[in-house]
């Protein structure tokens, strides 16, 4: 029987030239050699013997004969060419020529292409396809055994293993009704994964896909992007039956907005609910959102029981605020506040803490802080660091971490600084502290006030004959915190050239300064022989030199470039009468390697050390000569005197003619172990001063052990008295399954008792991570603290406890973070 007479047993198939808008631009597309167009007709019965003709031309015929092929299986198969297939895709507007001359992805934009293993319709009114039936507009793909599509109205009507898809967006259910231009319509029973970028939440982040997914009743499409669903869930977790999600009665997915609105919610954990929410709104791809955030809790042992329960208010892009109350079984009710703002030339974040009564003190405690950065003009910068407490013990009372417990002097300080001068800039700073004494019987000393301190520096590499200048100077005023200190003015110039003479293999650099200083003093009692105004004037003498050779070596069957470099720094500062001077911002500075390379042993400016000194050190490195890193560092170094020290700080004056030797050593061992050590060895005592080492075995992320020891002969410990010697060990290893253990303990050998010790267990889940750590640290050589930490954090959602990530990270060198980060702040940011 001939593909004719096959198709005449079949309706006919009429497609209307209207039936996909754009039907000009389709057209014109078309390439030149298209066979001539074929004359639609109108609808036909079988029995008119036109209805192959009366087709869609090709695709007509193709679909009938396909059809024919199906409804008549005792035939012989027909030849190749009239085997079913499926039919073109029927662009609308541009009848059949422009379904035969073009694929479907020529469609012009805006037109609606349909494509099946069978097609009929009649014009203008509908169009039925049949056996993978597919319909696309532009991003817009409906697939379904069947698909209904209605040209007047623009309706396509799915049933059976229906799909759509709009870019990253897909829907799956059996029924769906969709207005295909408006993107509006329900869907029976959908199962749903909508995918976006999230972008960096912090500079430097990479971009990240965060994908949601769930299942409902009923889904409503409310235009695109647009989704509201009854019974609904919602996760991050991509698993078919994922361990956390968010129950809803109604929810809302607002992908404009990139907003999800739950009512009637809760969120599901393992099959058990552990949050409810009457109403909640939560970011779709982790950006921030106004709402309640998950409560954090925890117990230590100032404080008692420990819950909060914060509310975030994202008032606009650039601003953000915090509200959150916290209970305290022990201390009572406290109320925080935070609040962020960021512009284009400013940013900054205040932050208060009120506690009416606390029940352990009966009275009343508070905190506050302010941070601020602005360019006021494009040379101009200005900032404020404002911090205060109401009495010395609130963090050690009220915070759980150890780093807030040992803070001492709180910053007040507002600054000015110009850029404008191209090779030099000015500064004005007005500076004071609230100095914090916890233990009654010890007062801590509190810093100098700079009110105010104005700067002029200034540096120009590029004089005549390669010499370099430079300039340090200021003017500041003193004021003493406590009535008992003196007070000051001091105005200090330093100015400096130098000579740089670089070689490939070498380096030279004399350099000389005078240095003036000074200083008009308010002393609370004349004392005899101080003075009150005091001029200091020092020539500044100082030769750094160095050399640098190389060679090829090989160490344990491994290939290096080995260097060589010693390096020999003389300084010369001569002697001036300075122990009238009042130590307003001066300390001796820790002794190591970047101190004996210095021109002063003392920071500030109420002390010149008086100079005339060698210092001797060596450098060798290993490097890799197939990428250039370095591998291994040593260095030894010493400092030589041919005069005995004058000028002091408080400390003995030195008489020896030798300093400390220093040696250092650093890098990696191996692939996966590395060492930083520093030995200090006192060669007129025969003892060693100080000595660090610590060793890393990192194998792979999540994988680190670290062990350390230190000791220090004259450094003062916790119990009052001097030396020190800590044993530390930490790490974080996978146990068993998803399981991960994280700790660390400092062990004091001279005190012969552990001064801090952390524990914890964390869980990778895939889409969840959960934490527990425990904290104790000693406050004092009688008295310690200890916390406990619990954290469930949902990816791109929420955590829900009081997070240990800081502890750890702090704690735990080469820590990594099991899960992909997420940000700390809203429900789902």
């Amino acid at each position: 029987m001939s593909g004719a007479a096959i198709a005449a047993d079949m309706p006919a198939l009429v497609v209307s030239p209207d039936l996909v808008r754009g039907g000009a631009p389709a057209r014109a597309a078309r390439p030149p050699a298209s066979p001539a167009p074929e004359r639609v007709e109108p609808a036909a019965s079988a029995a008119d013997g036109g209805g192959a003709a009366a087709g869609a031309g090709a695709n007509g015929r193709r679909a009938a004969a396909a059809r024919a092929a199906e409804q008549a299986p005792q035939r012989q198969e027909p030849p190749p060419s009239a085997k079913p297939a499926p039919a073109a895709a029927v662009p609308a507007g541009a009848g059949t020529d422009a379904a035969r001359a073009q694929p479907t992805e020529a469609v012009a934009r805006g037109a609606t292409a349909v494509t099946a293993l069978r097609l009929r319709g009649t014009r203008t009114v509908e169009l039925v396809a049949e056996g993978d039936a597919e319909l696309q507009r532009d991003d817009v793909l409906l697939t379904a055994d069947t698909v209904t599509y209605r040209e007047v109205t623009d309706q396509a009507i799915a049933d059976g293993n229906v799909k759509l898809r709009q870019g990253t967006s897909v829907v799956t259910g059996p029924h769906a009704e969709l207005v295909v231009g408006d993107q509006v319509g329900t869907f029976d029973s959908p199962s749903y994964s909508m995918t976006r970028t999230r972008p960096p939440l912090e500079p430097g982040d990479p971009p990240r896909e965060v994908s949601g997914s769930g299942q409902a009743d009923v889904m409503s499409l409310e235009g695109e992007n647009h989704y509201r669903l009854q019974n609904a869930t919602w996760s991050t977790c991509q698993a078919r039956d994922p361990d956390w999600y968010i129950k809803a009665r109604d929810l809302e997915l607002d992908y404009d907005r990139e907003v999800g609105s739950a009512r009637g919610a809760s969120v599901v954990f393992m099959d058990t609910p552990i949050f409810w929410m009457p109403w909640a709104e939560f970011p779709l791809v982790g950006r921030r959102q106004s709402g309640f955030l998950p409560p954090t809790f925890g117990v230590s042992t100032k404080t008692g029981v420990d819950i909060s329960a914060p509310y975030y208010w994202n008032i606009a892009p650039n601003y953000d605020a915090t509200i959150a109350p916290r209970f305290m079984s022990k201390r009572g009710v406290q109320i925080a506040g935070e609040f962020r703002y960021m512009g284009d030339s400013y940013r900054g974040e205040s932050r208060v803490e009120w506690l009416p009564e606390d029940k352990m003190l009966g009275k009343e405690r508070a905190l506050g802080s302010l941070q601020h950065q602005q360019w006021l003009t494009p040379t101009l910068y200005g900032a404020l660091d404002l911090n205060a407490v109401s009495d010395d013990r609130y963090f050690e009372d009220l915070s759980s971490r150890v780093a807030m417990a040992s803070r001492v002097n709180l910053l007040r300080q507002g600054q000015l600084v110009y850029t404008g001068g191209g090779w030099w800039t000015a500064s004005a700073l007005m500076q004071s502290y609230q100095t914090l004494s916890p233990d009654p019987e010890v007062r801590n000393g509190s810093p100098y006030r700079r009110l105010p301190q104005l700067m002029l520096n200034a540096f120009r590499p590029d004089l005549a004959g390669g010499l370099t200048f430079a300039l340090d100077s200021e003017y500041v005023r003193f004021e003493g915190p406590q009535d008992y200190q003196p007070d000051g003015t001091r105005v200090m110039a330093y100015p400096q050239l130098s000579l740089p003479i670089r070689g490939a293999a070498y380096f030279l650099t004399p350099k000389i300064g005078i240095h003036y200083t000074s200083y008009d003093l308010q002393r609370p009692q004349e004392v005899p022989g101080e003075r009150d105004s005091i001029t200091r004037t020092l020539p500044i003498f100082s030769i750094d030199s160095g050399l640098i050779f190389e060679r090829d070596a090989n160490f344990f069957g491994t290939n290096f470039t080995q260097t060589l470099e010693p390096r020999l720094y003389y300084l010369n500062v001569p002697y001036r009468r300075q122990a009238d001077i009042p130590l307003f911002d001066t300390s001796r500075y820790d002794f190591g390697f970047a101190q004996i390379f210095s021109e002063n042993r003392y920071t500030g400016g109420d002390r010149i050390g008086d100079a005339n000194d060698l210092t001797a050190a060596v450098t060798t490195r290993l490097i890799d000569p197939a990428t250039g890193a370095e591998r291994i560092r040593a260095l030894v170094g010493q400092r030589y005197y041919f005069e005995d020290q004058r000028v002091t700080a408080g400390e003995e004056p030195r008489t020896s003619r030798r300093a400390d030797i220093l040696g250092g050593l650093s890098g990696r061992l191996t692939r996966n172990t590395s060492i930083e050590s520093l030995l200090q060895y006192n060669p007129n005592d025969s003892q060693t001063e100080r000595f660090n080492v610590a060793l890393r075995y990192q194998p792979e992320f999540g994988k680190a052990l670290n062990a350390s020891y230190r000791y220090a002969r004259n450094l003062r410990s916790t119990d009052g008295t001097v030396g020190l010697r800590d044993v530390d060990l930490s790490g974080q290893w996978p146990l068993w399954g998803n399981w991960y253990g994280v700790g660390r303990v400092t062990h004091s050998l001279k005190e012969d008792r552990v001064t801090e010790a952390v524990g914890g267990l964390e869980y990778d889940g895939g889409c969840w991570v959960f934490r527990a750590a425990m904290h104790r640290y000693a406050l004092d050589s009688n008295e310690s603290n200890k916390a406990f930490f619990v954290q469930l954090e949902l990816n791109d959602l929420a955590s829900i406890g009081s997070s240990p990530l800081n502890l750890i990270k702090r704690s735990v060198p080469g820590y990594g973070k099991i899960n992909d980060p997420t940000a700390d702040r809203v429900f789902g940011n």
